[in-house]
Order: C-alpha cells, then structure tokens, then sequence
C-alpha cells in the first residue's frame, strides 16, 4: 500500500523507513533546484506509474528492475515512442537518485529493455518528430503583410516572431522577457539580456544582440502598445479586443497564446497544402519553429556547428545534428568523393 507524501505525486511504501521519507519530502522541498517543466514531467510520470502500479499489483517505489522493465514494455505496447520511454526511465531514476537509493536504471535488465525498446522502434520506422521550419523567407513574407499593421496583435506577434527567429530562445524564454530587461546600442539595436535559459542557468546570464530590422519591429510594438516605459510589465503581453494591450507584470503569455501566434503566422503565409503529418503533429508552424528555421538557415550559410549551437544555446552536438540533419546532405564528403572521382 502507497500513500501521497504532503499532497505530492510521490509516494512510499508502507514499510519505507522515516529517514527515506524525510530525504524525499527534503527533496520534494528543493524542487526550484529543476526547471518548473522537468518538474511537470516528473510529477507526469510518478502519476502514470503509480497508477500502473496499482492496476498491476506491482511496487511503485522503491521500484525493482523487474517491474521497471515491466513498465516501460507497458508503455512501449501502449503506443509510447521511445524518446518517451527514455524520459520515463530516466526521471524513475532520477526520483530514486534522490530518495538515496541505488537507481533501478543501472541494472542491466533495465538496459537491455531500453535498447530493446530503441531497436524496435527504429526498424519499425520510427522518427524523431521535428517542428515544420519557419525560416527567413518566411519571416520576409510574413513582415510584408503584416508590417504598419492597424491591427495591434499582428504588431505584437509580427515583433514576437522576428525575437524568436533572431534569438532562437525557446517560446518560454521569450516569454519571460520583460521592458527591463531592453538596452541599445548607439545605434540604436536592441540588445536583450536573457536571466537564464533551460541549458544556461548562471548569474551572468545571456545577451542577445537584434538585428536592426527585427530591433525596428519590437520599438514599434514597444510604442504603440504603451509597453516602452513600462520597465516590470513583460515584453509580450494579451491584446484586448479594442485594439488595446493588456499590460501585464505579473504573468508572462501562456504557452497556448505563443503557440497561437504562429499559427497565425501559418494561416498568413504559410503553404496552401498542410506538411506531412510527423508523429501525428507538426503540420504547420509551432512555438520550435523558429528555432528549428533559423538553424537550418544558418547551416545552409555554412556557419560552423559551433557557432550554431553558441547561438541555440545547444549543449550537445546531437541535439542540434537532427535539425539541421537534412541540410545540405548532398554535399557530404563521400557524395562530394564520387561526383569528383566517377568516370
């Protein structure tokens, strides 16, 4: 029998000593030490295990290998795709970590499962999903039609969108922005000092330079909307329905609101005919898009991974190679090898 600890999604055994209890309510204390989002998926899967648990007579925690490899065939049959699967046992471990126990992740069975698990589904075809790209050109496009617009929200989603291709933050980076946090150059640009992202948290934080064009659309969305001497009041704020903004210093838009914007964006300027379908999603713009676009343009330009990765704030090579993983495949060496070679 499993009971909730201080109304969190974490639970004991009845037979689990106090001093684990006491290192999982400390730990339940220090949960600001995660991103607010990796303690959302946690707090996910603890649930969905739990009830696993219960509806199979199994012990939710402590886990045993067993009944992990049990699990996360569970998830595999239930339609899960293995990049799931990987973050469902890797947060398990994590959980276990932090209660001082030996994580049931290192055992080879749970190993064999995980690589069980990955083998099948590339066979069988799986692909990692990846945001449609919203590129530069699209952005021109967009930039044309909605450029001295009399209608504010296109001002501010017009303003929006050239800070998230010309910064590639993350949609919730970007919402946290705040007047504040504008300087500017002699010139005039922008420059944008970002507090921390999901890879860089560190009191120096990030600078963003904007370019002079994407700098010229936030100063007009800034002034028109009443935001410039508004130094607390978040960057991008709810537009009202008489034209008016919503100035806003005590939430940032929701996730909803941001992802809207590009769908916006789509309906403006993006393709008659939805893209292909990927992982049941993806046809048309997303809150990545922008920052999937303008990898794959800087790639193109032939910009250096690393110099990429400096301006995604990429921490693995891995992680930016499947965006920009299609670009330019066919100048490869070997293609390069036979084109030179082949009489």
């Amino acid at each position: 029998m499993t009971k909730p600890i201080q109304n969190q999604s974490f639970f004991l055994s009845s037979t689990a000593g106090d001093a684990m209890r006491t290192t999982l309510e400390e730990f339940v204390e220090d949960k600001d030490a995660f991103s607010p989002n990796t303690w959302r998926q946690l707090l996910s899967v603890m649930r969905i295990c739990y009830r696993w648990a219960e509806e199979h007579g199994r012990t939710f925690f402590p886990i045993s290998p067993a009944d992990l490899r049990d699990y996360l065939s569970w998830l595999q049959s239930s339609g899960r795709s293995s990049s799931t699967i990987a973050s469902h046992a890797a947060l398990i471990s994590m959980l276990h970590r932090n209660a001082g126990l030996v994580s049931p992740g290192t055992s080879p069975l749970v190993f064999r499962t995980l690589k069980k698990i990955n083998r099948s589904a590339v066979v069988s075809g799986e692909r990692t999903g990846q945001a449609v790209p919203f590129r530069l050109s699209d952005l021109s496009r967009l930039d044309a039609r909605w450029a001295g617009s009399d209608r504010l929200q296109q001002v501010r989603d017009l303003a929006f969108l050239h800070l998230a291709y010309n910064t590639l933050l993350r949609v919730s980076e970007l919402a946290r922005l705040r007047v504040g946090d504008i300087s500017r150059t002699e010139d005039g640009r922008i420059i944008l000092d970002v507090a921390w992202t999901k890879t860089i948290v560190q009191t120096g934080g990030l600078i963003k330079a904007l370019s002079s064009h994407s700098s010229q659309r936030l100063t007009e969305w800034l002034m028109i909307s009443g935001l410039a001497a508004e130094t607390d009041a978040y960057l991008f704020c709810p537009v009202h329905r008489s034209n008016s903004a919503r100035i806003n210093s005590a939430r940032p838009l929701t996730l909803p609101a941001l992802e809207n914007i590009f769908l916006q964006a789509w309906r403006e300027v993006g393709p008659a005919t939805p893209a292909k379908k990927n992982k049941g999603r993806y046809q048309g713009w997303s809150g990545h898009s922008a920052r999937v676009g303008a990898a794959q343009d800087m790639a193109r330009q032939g910009y250096s991974v690393p110099q990429i990765m400096q301006e995604g704030t990429w921490k693995k090579p891995e992680t930016l190679m499947r965006y920009i993983r299609n670009v330019d495949a066919h100048k490869g060496a070997m293609v390069d090898f036979m084109e030179n070679g082949f009489n």
